[in-house]
């Protein structure tokens, strides 16, 4: 501890250095996990209770109001209503962590990029327990697991660069700017109403498609459909994207980029304003 009452981290060497950072990482997002359902009933049931709530909502009003005519929709519907829930569910969680942790960055050094990492990576165990009641209710819906499922494997990958991306974005904008936090309420459900998660993309024009298409949710959401309907000829037409998936690859990877130089250059500042 120095004379000011700080504690400073020993440097060390790098594989040092990486393994303190990743038991940081580890604590911090085992803590999350933990006070997300501390002094709660139900648990991790409540974490449930979001995307089911999404899916009955949509499923009557798309399934049976407006008929969309998607074959296995509930699947159809359950995969996107997953996926959307993780992205919204880590970009809220992690935008406001650095000012929540603004005192334990003002007494512990160590990096704060471990803050959001540790919060994207508790919500990442939330969605992977959600992709198990999926999959459940999947198999339940009569469709048997194939080897395309292993595809979904980098797609989730590639899914979580790109959440970890948006967040580190909000997050170490919500430090100095509070309107990141109403931005980010506005475009989470611009998001929904706008990447089909309740509707086929093909309802769209050709123009909307295509701008769409770029979107690393949209792709993401699209391919897993894919894999997972893909031995009904009838949902095929349904959950391909004919534009190339280079484009919201390469997205993905830039908002992941983006992040950590946002954060980079705004970090030095958090301990006083956050």
């Amino acid at each position: 501890m120095s004379r000011s009452g700080t504690y400073v981290v020993r440097r060390g060497p790098l594989a040092e250095q990486l393994a303190y950072r990743l038991r940081i990482v580890s604590v911090f997002a085992r803590t999350e996990f933990k006070l997300k359902y501390a002094g709660s009933a139900l648990g991790y049931l409540w974490s449930l209770a979001k995307p089911s709530l999404y899916f009955a909502i949509l499923w009557i009003v798309f399934g049976h109001l407006f008929r969309t005519n998607v074959p296995h929709f509930p699947v159809y519907l359950v995969v996107g209503v997953v996926l959307y829930t993780f992205l919204a569910d880590a970009v809220s969680l992690t935008l406001p962590s650095i000012v929540v942790r603004g005192a334990v960055l003002r007494r512990i050094a160590f990096p704060s990029l471990t803050i959001p990492l540790a919060t994207t990576a508790s919500t990442a165990l939330t969605f992977l327990l959600n992709c198990i009641a999926a999959g459940i209710f999947i198999g339940a819906s009569g469709i048997a697991p194939r080897g395309s499922w292993l595809m979904l494997v980098p797609l989730f990958v590639e899914f979580y660069v790109f959440v970890l991306g948006i967040s580190l974005i909000f997050s170490s904008l919500y430090v100095r700017f509070r309107d990141a936090g109403q931005v980010w309420e506005v475009l989470s459900t611009v998001i929904l109403y706008t990447s089909g998660i309740m509707y086929p993309l093909r309802i769209l024009p050709d123009w909307a498609q295509k701008v769409v298409a770029l979107s690393p949710l949209v792709q993401v959401v699209q391919d897993a459909r894919a894999h997972i309907l893909g031995g009904d000829p009838r949902a095929a037409s349904y959950t391909a994207i004919a534009e190339p998936h280079v484009f919201p690859i390469l997205i993905a990877f830039a908002a992941l980029g983006l992040g950590l130089m946002l954060h980079r250059h705004e970090s030095p500042r958090f301990p006083e304003i956050a």
